[in-house]
């Protein structure tokens, strides 16, 4: 039987009461450890852990960015913003949506458009946004929905920026405007760039440099993460990240010369450009006539938009960059370039009778002095305008070598203007014509598109840059609205280095020297074509007068504008750059159905280049002498 040993009772005993001790610390010490941390969670972070508990109450908002301003050269205002009231529903928080705007319909005033534009806003934005009902309420609007706004849950009153145009239609179609953003406009937008930079926003630019420069003016959105009990009311912001504003513009744009453009065009629809020859810069960019474009911004009606759409004198078309039109006598400085280029001698006279024939064709292509202008040389054809002497060059240099040198000049090209939905215009070719008219090209086409007619059109901006490339013995910069963006946080300014755009295939600087000169002589010379503009000047300029068929004229009639309605009469065109010696100034003026150039569009362009040119007190003794010749021709009738 084996042996069995005695059992050691009070050793188990201590040996039980040790761990018994070491268990209770192990426990005691995690309770206490438990509690500690409770004590943390329900009394010292309480309100922190509260509101994570409850993050169905937790609401990102967007804060949208302020959108730069936009002022002209002198520190003109041209864009800016100010307070208005918004209505705006955020629709998670909303029970019955058609049962609220029912409701608001009593407190503010509530039309169809503003209900279908939120609907629009619904099924773009996700359902926890603040998304605009009406705009522009009224303080007593304001006040009335304040009262009673107890009553709709997920409805809030706030205080946003609006867009305004404070000189509406002077500056319309180079500023232009911004808009609500439309399903196209998020169609066409990288999601990501949506979701970064344009939560919380309505509005986008539409046209102008609120189009072209979208991304500087409009800045980063910011975020509150706020706190909102279960009637959707804000209780406590729990954090905030500000928005960054959008960029300043300043504009090469000088207001004066936009507004001196406009009125000098008087009764007359049409363009004005103004170009610094030196760095591309556009001064002046007139469109007559323009647009209010403030009510654009937040929708116009229809009906005052078919207004508009329809008219007849075309207010929406942005004609310095969109019309086109033929350039008429105003070529003849780039076609005289353009052969002695191609090896003419500037000295070798054509004989004008008054009339061109091809060959020994009847057709006579009529020059505008039906008795001739006899010899003339480059120098005194672009002086005085002899067609003839341009219908001699034409036929001699051809199309294909014509579309060469006028191409060179912007001719049939885009100018890369930082402004959108320019035209290219029409410099025309054999190939383009095979192509678009599905015709072969005739001799007779090229020997009129050497006075600008025939399928050649040109945009005013063109014609002002190409002017500009004279000046410069052929190089042409890249025309440029914006002068300079500034960081409106640090005030910090960039400005925007003169670009190059191309170099013409004439680079000789005596050939552009000669050209000038006979420019030079179209105003001051003595058979000069706008020689009645600089009597009274301060200053010499250059320049070219145009005249643009609107319609045909047969084979031996003659124009007669008393016998057309003025929609039929020619357009004026002139083309110049001042001082002579060292121009700062070039400019384009088309004057629609202004009969001729040295009387309907010159004029405009000394008005321009006046108030560029001159100091305010002499500008002041100028208008008081026109305003004394004025009365003195009222007391003679």
């Amino acid at each position: 039987m084996p042996h069995e040993s005695i059992r050691d009772v009070a050793r188990e005993s201590r040996v039980f009461r040790n761990r018994l001790i070491v268990s209770s610390f192990i426990v005691g010490f995690l309770f206490l450890t438990l509690l500690a941390r409770l004590v943390f969670l329900q009394v010292m972070d309480h309100r922190h852990f509260s509101t994570l508990s409850e993050r169905n109450r937790i609401t990102v908002v967007p804060i949208p960015p302020a959108r730069g301003l936009v002022y002209d050269r002198n520190g003109v205002l041209l864009a800016q913003n100010f307070s208005v009231f918004t209505l705006e529903i955020v629709p998670d928080q909303v029970e019955d949506m058609d049962e609220l705007l029912r409701g608001l319909s009593y407190i503010v005033e509530l039309s169809d458009y503003d209900i279908k534009r939120f609907n629009q806003r619904r099924n773009q934005r996700p359902g926890f946004e603040s998304i605009l009902l009406r705009t522009h309420l009224s303080d007593e609007e304001a006040a009335r929905f304040s009262v009673n706004q107890h009553r709709f849950a997920g409805a809030e009153l706030k205080a946003r920026l609006q867009r305004h145009y404070p000189l509406g239609r002077l500056t319309a179609h180079v500023v232009g405007y911004v808009g609500r953003i439309s399903d196209r406009d998020i169609k066409n937008m990288d999601p990501k760039v949506f979701q970064s930079r344009y939560r919380g926003s309505e509005y986008i630019g539409k046209t102008g440099v609120e189009k072209s420069y979208e991304e500087v003016l409009h800045g980063l959105p910011g975020y509150e993460q706020v706190e909102t009990n279960a009637h959707g009311r804000k209780l406590r912001v729990i954090q905030t990240l500000k928005p960054t504003p959008g960029k300043n513009l300043y504009l090469n744009i000088d207001v004066r010369l936009q507004q001196k453009g406009e009125e000098a065009l008087g009764e007359f629809n049409g363009a004005v450009v103004a170009i610094d020859p030196g760095t591309g810069g556009v001064l002046a960019l007139v469109s007559k006539p323009s647009y209010d474009p403030n009510p654009f911004i937040n929708g116009i009606g229809f009906k005052p938009y078919a207004e508009l759409r329809d008219s007849p004198d075309r207010p929406l078309v942005n004609r310095a960059l969109n019309g086109r039109y033929p350039p008429g006598s105003t070529i003849k400085p780039f076609m005289a370039l353009a052969g002695l280029q191609e090896g003419v001698n500037r000295y070798a006279t054509t004989y004008c009778p008054g009339y061109f024939r091809l060959g020994n064709a009847r057709h006579k292509y009529r020059c505008w002095k039906r008795a001739g202008h006899g010899a003339m040389n480059a120098s005194r054809a672009v002086t005085e305008s002899c067609d003839v002497y341009f219908y001699t060059l034409a036929h001699k240099l051809g199309i294909d070598t014509m579309h060469r040198e006028m191409t060179s000049f912007g001719f049939g090209q885009k100018t890369e203007i930082d402004l959108p939905s320019e035209s290219s215009g029409l410099y025309p070719s054999r190939e383009w014509k095979r192509k678009v008219r599905k015709q072969v090209w005739y001799p007779g086409e090229t020997v009129i598109s050497g006075i600008g007619q025939g399928f050649i059109l040109v945009t005013p901006l063109q014609l002002a840059n190409a002017t500009a490339a004279i000046v410069h013995d052929g190089v042409q910069y890249k025309p440029r609205v914006v002068f300079a963006i500034q960081d409106p946080i640090t005030g910090e300014v960039e400005k925007l280095k003169p670009e190059i755009l191309r170099k013409a295939e004439n680079t000789r600087p005596e050939d552009y020297e000669f050209v000038r000169d006979a420019m030079h002589n179209v105003v001051h010379g003595r058979g000069g074509t706008a020689r009645r503009i600089a009597v009274g000047a301060k200053y010499e300029m250059a320049g070219k007068t145009g005249t643009a068929q609107v319609v045909g004229v047969a084979q031996g009639a003659r124009y007669s504008e008393k016998s057309l309605a003025k929609k039929f009469w020619d357009h004026g065109l002139f083309i110049s750059f001042a001082p002579f010696g060292e121009p700062k100034i070039a400019v384009a003026v088309v004057a629609e159905h202004g009969r001729h150039g040295g009387s309907g569009a010159a004029p405009v362009a000394r008005v321009v280049m006046d108030t560029y040119l001159l100091t305010p007190e002499e500008l002041q003794a100028e208008e008081a002498k026109k305003a004394e010749k004025e009365k003195q021709q009222e007391n003679m009738q």
